[in-house]
């Protein structure tokens, strides 16, 4: 595993509306800079960002009145590492049919928001997550949406027992339907740092 301390790495929550302090300690205990990020020039200053779970409406009409929107589209089509979780997850999706407004997009993939039901339909259960070593991830579901259909390049990071799909990969960007940030298990932002910290090497080494 990369080591984030020798990098310098700062990782970036979008702090508009959502689980974004949560967010914010899971990476400050994982050993990395984390950073609340309302502004251009702050997305502008840091390595990966996280864009925490919300509520997807909320945070999209935010994006454009902050105008991010146009700004986040541009950085991840240059490799811009992104994680979304839950309604992050919802604004990381090429298709959402079911959001009144435009998403920021990426993942080549469609999802449901509110797939489960309202906030009493809440869950957890265990998962299998491709490559995450050290046994089943204990999920939290809250409102969570669901990813209906991926592109055939996204690779599928997990899956409930009934199939459905609730955690992709495509290039730097990963979406969970989850909320990892409510748990005691940091091993998925230790994953997202690994990606983060390996983009960040990679460009500092481009001519």
């Amino acid at each position: 595993m990369v080591d984030p301390h020798k990098t310098d790495v700062r990782i970036g929550v979008l702090a508009l509306q959502g689980d974004f302090k949560e967010h914010a300690k899971m990476l400050i205990d994982s050993g990395v800079n984390a950073v609340e990020v309302r502004t251009d020039t702050e997305i502008e200053s840091i390595d990966g960002l996280i864009i925490p779970g919300g509520e997807s409406t909320t945070m999209a009409r935010l994006l454009i009145a902050y105008d991010l929107m146009e700004l986040l589209k541009a950085k991840i089509a240059s490799g811009f590492p992104v994680w979304g979780t839950c309604a992050g997850a919802i604004l990381l999706a090429d298709s959402a049919p079911d959001l009144d407004r435009p998403t920021i997009g990426g993942i080549p993939m469609t999802i449901k928001r509110n797939a489960f039901g309202t906030q009493v339909d809440s869950f957890e259960t265990d998962l299998h997550i491709l490559d995450l070593e050290g046994g089943d991830y204990h999920a939290i579901f809250i409102r969570a949406p669901l990813i209906t259909e991926v592109a055939t390049e996204v690779e599928i990071m997990s899956r409930l027992n009934n199939g459905e799909i609730v955690a992709v990969v495509n290039k730097n960007l990963m979406a969970t339907c989850f909320h990892p940030e409510i748990t005691n298990d940091k091993r998925l932002h230790s994953k997202f740092i690994d990606v983060v910290t390996k983009y960040k090497i990679d460009k500092s080494t481009e001519v």
